[in-house]
């Protein structure tokens, strides 16, 4: 065996790109309607790849949504087809924003620039 493993790789420029999570890829969908539910979310994102993990926020005095949810893909074609898909989509009456959870090397701070 020569150890080498077949990855999935992301072209980036400037060392920009999404950021993997421990399982997988996240992506941040908001104006999710304050009534949607787990259930609806993954009957909708489900095709565009298996969903690793959905969450979604309830205002604690409303016990509603509070307008976001984070779901997980395992790979990066699969959140990458969704962002593409739905991103500006309407779901529930409302238009969703579907974007990259988390990039890396998206932003810096002075304390990293102190540090280099």
């Amino acid at each position: 065996m020569s150890g080498k493993g077949n990855y999935e790789s992301i072209s980036q420029q400037h060392g920009m790109g999404p950021a993997r999570s421990v399982e997988g890829y996240i992506i941040f969908v908001t104006n999710v309607h304050e009534e949607a539910g787990e259930e609806e979310l993954q009957e909708v994102f489900s095709e565009f790849g298996e969903i690793k993990n959905i969450h979604l926020n309830l205002d604690r005095r409303t016990c509603f949504v509070k307008g976001y949810a984070l779901i997980e893909y395992h790979t990066l074609k699969e959140a990458k087809k969704a962002i593409e898909e739905m991103d500006g989509q309407e779901f529930m009456e409302q238009i969703l924003s579907v974007d990259w959870a988390f990039l890396k090397g998206a932003i810096t701070s002075k304390a990293s620039e102190r540090r280099r």
